[in-house]
């Protein structure tokens, strides 16, 4: 997955446009009118909702009064940047969009939270697991659409085990682990990686035991990406049957911060979860 991170220079732009913005004192109408554009397109803009053509940076930095020339090349590059197919090329065969975006944000976090509920998360799943997993939730999907989709999944898997991964916390519920996927020997295998990649020093798995109960955001798994660009928000991903969800507002980050504190009071510890994934890796094993 090399190469420019379209999802993250767009947001990158997005943000330096709306800073630019505020230092000159105008209004998203305002700036539209100079632009000659609907104030519509200016919002899109600043919320990295689409692309910003070259011009229209150009542009918006000679309405702003932005004199320093560096900047506006760097921005004008950022702008470039953004428009390239980026993951669209190497995985455009996938055929949804959404995977794209999740997996630049991915890709740039320093740190990822998550909660799963019903299956492993992806970043852990065996190649073993993930085929029968996407063969379980897309039947009728062509072999050959499977299989890319796998092998994408595994490629994502590249992220823990670089030179630099992010600081990656999930919280799995414990149906998860007991939910047959494939069959007793794929699980057998796919609890044996999670036991092993549980035990990095930038990994946290806590479990949650059936003997929790209820529990904040039971019904509503998530990812959390933050950065390390300061500049830029956290952000929360959550996906339905339908549609794909990315929340920035304040107000929505501060639910799902509270859910992680939450989470993390209501969860096993870490060392209680691998003591809890390797008591289900028997009970396969057995079976």
């Amino acid at each position: 997955m090399a190469g420019t991170n379209v999802t993250l220079r767009r947001r990158q732009l997005a943000n330096r446009l709306r800073e630019l913005r505020h230092a000159a004192d105008l209004t998203v109408e305002q700036a539209a009118e100079e632009l000659l554009c609907s104030p519509a397109k200016i919002s899109r803009m600043e919320t990295a909702q689409r692309g910003v053509s070259q011009r229209d940076v150009r542009d918006l930095c000679r309405i702003y009064g932005v004199t320093d020339e560096n900047l506006v090349r760097q921005l004008m590059n950022w702008a470039r940047e953004s428009r390239l197919p980026g993951l669209r090329q190497e995985y455009g065969d996938l055929g949804y969009d959404a995977i794209y975006t999740f997996m630049d944000l991915e890709a740039a976090a320093s740190s990822i939270t998550e909660l799963q509920i019903t299956y492993l998360p992806a970043l852990f799943q065996t190649e073993e697991y993930a085929r029968a997993l996407i063969r379980g939730l897309l039947p009728g999907i062509e072999q050959e659409v499977l299989e890319r989709r796998v092998e994408a999944r595994m490629n994502r898997q590249k992220l823990l085990l670089g030179t630099d991964p992010p600081r990656y916390w999930t919280f799995i519920d414990e149906a998860a682990l007991r939910r047959v996927t494939g069959d007793p020997a794929i699980m057998e295998a796919q609890l044996e990686r999670l036991l092993l990649l549980g035990q990095a020093p930038h990994v946290t798995v806590q479990v949650i035991p059936f003997t929790a109960g209820p529990y904040m955001c039971a019904d509503d798994p998530f990812v959390m990406f933050k950065f390390k660009d300061q500049s830029l928000s956290d952000v929360v991903y959550r996906e339905s049957l339908d549609r794909v969800e990315y929340l920035e507002r304040p107000n929505e980050l501060a639910i799902y911060r509270e859910a992680v504190d939450r989470l993390r009071a209501v969860a096993l510890s870490p060392n209680e979860s691998l003591k809890h994934i390797a008591g289900a890796k028997t009970d396969f094993s057995t079976t």
